[in-house]
């Protein structure tokens, strides 16, 4: 049983990974602005939950490769880590 809690955190933790990765490309390379500068027009915008949205897209990739090696544990974790990012950028539109 361990077993499948493991694999479980290895999609969770790919899944943060693969969403951060799509917030750092969006900030870094799509806004011509500085990182920072980026991250705090975002705040001042009330716009930084739909940003954090589209950052985890890579989620769908990730997801659709761990279900194409059969490895359906680990999709559970990036489908828990991408729900618990859909609470998160709902929660923040409300704050």
């Amino acid at each position: 049983m361990g077993s499948v809690k493991k694999e479980v955190l290895i999609g969770f933790l790919v899944s943060l990974f693969a969403t951060a990765s799509g917030f750092f490309i969006y900030v870094q390379y799509v806004s011509r602005f500085g990182f920072y500068e980026t991250i705090e027009m975002l705040q001042q915008g009330g716009v930084i939950g739909p940003v954090i949205a589209l950052a985890a897209l890579p989620n769908l990739f990730v997801f659709f490769i761990f279900l194409k090696k059969k490895q359906d544990n680990r999709a559970k974790g990036v489908l828990i880590a991408t729900i618990c990012t859909a609470i998160f950028t709902f929660i923040l539109k409300f704050l």
